[in-house]
């Protein structure tokens, strides 16, 4: 089964050969080797590179071992490329699995890395460099700060709706379900069944992702980095911060856990992409708060499979699922805040806080959505649609639904649409 991922694909055709290293980043098995490997190979192939001037390193497999120390890596690439009239492609894939190494001509100072060998085959000019990572050992964070204007990130994420039913089409419906319930990661999609689907959700975060935080990390209390990860994965979409996280896990008999702890850890799983964070915005006030913020998985799969694919209740997850296909398409997401007057039991107005799901933003385009399961009543339309009319703009303003067919705009120019057509209309942001 061919998956198209058609958006990374065109970012690397993008980028070539503009003199930068190409970092291909994401959460581990997301098919990052797979974009650069095969589809971006194939393109080149197709038109019409040689095989031979593709060089492709994978320092995972024993048969480039060597190549783990990168004065042997910049060698070897050097004397295929250097003088040489034409051009050349070197894919590095798993870099993490690099070596430091002595320096030879100053054993006493800094170790040499992948960064200098990267760094070393930069300055050729017949050759464009690319690189994946997984997060064990090398993440975002690291490459880019060590490469600060000197490469382009491209953030591969698990497959969108979109990519999802471009694959196993049938009927949009019945495909959102099982999307929902075992998300994007890709080779969901050539398990047999339910059980092999679910097993292999949950091994990947027992046996990939906490792991790879642990050893990269230092991990001293996995306990807590657990039940973080399960508290998390049980309140997606609601506000939170690390003091509060911390007093439920204390709550919890979970002793000496410090906020700052459960701060540090929110970091690492961000760090390994298997969370986000959106900000909460004061839209009139034009400010972000401190806190709380929201937090949501980067795949919905994984995260059924750590809670044992209990909760699941539609309006978190089909509000996750909406997060995410925005930050696919490269919006700035934040929830937004506007405030209504009320007035309080003792009968004075007072300033009352109400919530926009989503601020998308793309330099000076801004939309606002809310994401609403069902407007069944119209206490619950109410409810979704009143910070729209809080925010004292004509910004567009759109709610994503799932009881609802066709899409149509209200009398207020309200933008109503299915969670199905929103997911697979590219355009309409």
């Amino acid at each position: 089964m061919e998956i198209k991922r058609d958006s990374y694909l065109q970012q690397l055709i993008s980028y070539r050969f503009d003199g930068l290293v190409k970092v291909i980043t994401g959460i581990r098995r997301c098919g990052k080797s797979y974009l650069l490997k095969k589809i971006y190979r194939d393109y080149l192939i197709k038109n019409g590179v040689r095989e031979e001037q593709i060089i492709i390193i994978e320092l995972d497999l024993a048969k480039d071992i060597k190549f783990r120390n990168p004065l042997v890596l910049s060698s070897f690439v050097r004397e295929k490329v250097e003088g040489k009239g034409e051009e050349y492609y070197l894919f590095i894939d798993e870099i993490q699995m690099s070596d430091e190494v002595t320096n030879p001509y100053n054993a006493a100072g800094k170790k040499i890395t992948f960064y200098d060998a990267l760094n070393d085959l930069r300055s050729l000019t017949n050759l464009d460099v690319y690189v994946t990572g997984s997060n064990s050992k090398m993440l975002s964070s690291d490459i880019l700060t060590e490469f600060r204007g000197r490469s382009d990130e491209i953030h591969v994420h698990p497959l969108s709706f979109a990519e999802y039913y471009s694959a196993v089409g049938g009927d949009k419906n019945e495909a959102f379900d099982d999307y929902a319930f075992y998300g994007g990661m890709p080779l969901i999609l050539s398990r047999p069944d339910d059980g092999a689907k679910m097993n292999y959700l949950k091994s990947l975060f027992s046996e990939v992702y906490i792991k790879d935080i642990v050893e990269r990390k230092n991990i001293e209390r996995q306990d807590v980095l657990e039940q973080l990860i399960d508290l998390l994965c049980s309140s997606i979409g609601s506000l939170t911060n690390p003091t509060k996280i911390a007093d439920t896990l204390r709550s919890k008999q979970t002793a000496g856990v410090s906020s700052n702890t459960v701060r540090a850890y929110i970091g690492h799983l961000e760090d390994a992409f298997l969370f986000s964070e959106s900000k909460r915005y004061d839209v009139k006030g034009k400010s972000y708060f401190d806190s709380p913020n929201k937090y949501y998985s980067e795949d919905l799969g994984l995260r059924n499979a750590r809670i044992g694919f209990r909760q699941q209740e539609m309006t978190h997850i089909m509000e996750n699922i909406v997060y995410n296909e925005l930050v696919i398409r490269q919006f700035s997401v934040d929830v937004g805040v506007v405030y209504a007057r009320t007035i309080n039991r003792n009968g004075n107005s007072v300033r009352t806080p109400r919530e926009i799901d989503f601020i998308v933003t793309s330099g000076n385009k801004k939309t606002y959505i809310q994401s609403a399961y069902s407007m069944s009543t119209e206490e619950k339309r109410e409810t979704e649609l009143r910070p729209f009319a809080l925010t004292g703009d004509s910004f567009p303003k759109i709610v994503v639904r799932k009881d609802i067919g066709k899409r149509w705009y209200d009398e207020k120019g309200i933008l109503n649409i299915n969670i199905i057509d929103f997911l697979l209309d590219k355009e309409l942001i």
